[in-house]
């Protein structure tokens, strides 16, 4: 198992998951309650889909860490022909495509690619964390499809994920303006690659710690920032969202 295995989404944002509900300042305080790694060497924050193993260990074989699971969700997100391990053996290919979806990974694999960052990992988060990380990758994607309505992929089944890669380190130059007014930087960043029908369309993410609902207070709470990067596409792709939502 790879570095990646851990992705999307990196251990600041664990660690805001367990704890911003009851932080009046998530982004810093889970930067604070991260382990150091024990070498000097500063640890990348960055993943990628390249390294992001699509294959699960065999059923017959038990979990190396006791009381963690191996059992990897298939999410709802396809992947685009040119994906990497577009072949998805072990949930099968899509019948209209041939295509399969991303498979997120088990509480095993976050677990292990946190300890090999150095970090101390608790085994008892890992049922908590998992699940989270798996609905917000699911809204991300939602986010997504939004924009992608009305562009095309209708005629080819759909948006596709090529490919992402993440690094909470590297603010977007929004992220670095709503800093200048005050705001509280996401603790998390991605660039999702979106094939739509053959085009390549890319998107950037900032994963916010929201407010917690006060009827809920247990349950972490985050905000989801999804639009195309600002390329020319992207441009054209806000602008005419900002006019059609003016009319509206």
């Amino acid at each position: 198992m790879s570095d990646a295995d851990k992705c999307p989404v990196d251990h600041k944002a664990r660690a805001a998951w367990l704890s911003q509900h009851t932080l009046q300042n998530p982004h810093t305080a889970a930067a604070a309650d991260s382990p150091t790694p024990t070498n000097s060497t500063t640890t990348s924050q960055t993943c990628s889909s390249t390294t992001l193993s699509q294959s699960a260990p065999p059923a017959s074989t038990a979990a190396s860490t006791p009381g963690l699971s191996r059992d990897r969700e298939t999410s709802t997100i396809p992947r685009a022909p040119d994906a990497p391990e577009a072949s998805n053996s072990e949930h099968g290919p899509d019948t209209k495509t041939g295509l399969g979806n991303w498979i997120y990974p088990s509480e095993e694999m976050f677990f292990n690619a946190m300890k090999r960052k150095a970090y101390d990992p608790k085994a008892r988060d890992m049922k908590t964390v998992v699940p989270i990380h798996n609905a917000v990758n699911e809204r991300a994607w939602l986010e997504i499809k939004k924009w992608e309505e009305g562009r095309g992929s209708e005629t080819c089944g759909g948006p596709r994920l090529a490919s992402f890669s993440g690094d909470s380190s590297k603010l977007t130059p929004k992220a670095r303006l709503m800093v200048l007014f005050g705001y509280q930087p996401p603790f998390d960043r991605h660039d999702w690659v979106v094939d739509r029908c053959g085009k390549k369309v890319e998107y950037v993410i900032d994963f916010y710690a929201g407010k917690p609902n006060p009827l809920i207070p247990d349950m972490p709470s985050f905000y989801l920032d999804v639009r195309p990067k600002l390329s020319f596409e992207g441009a054209v792709m806000r602008v005419q969202r900002f006019v059609k939502s003016f009319w509206e």
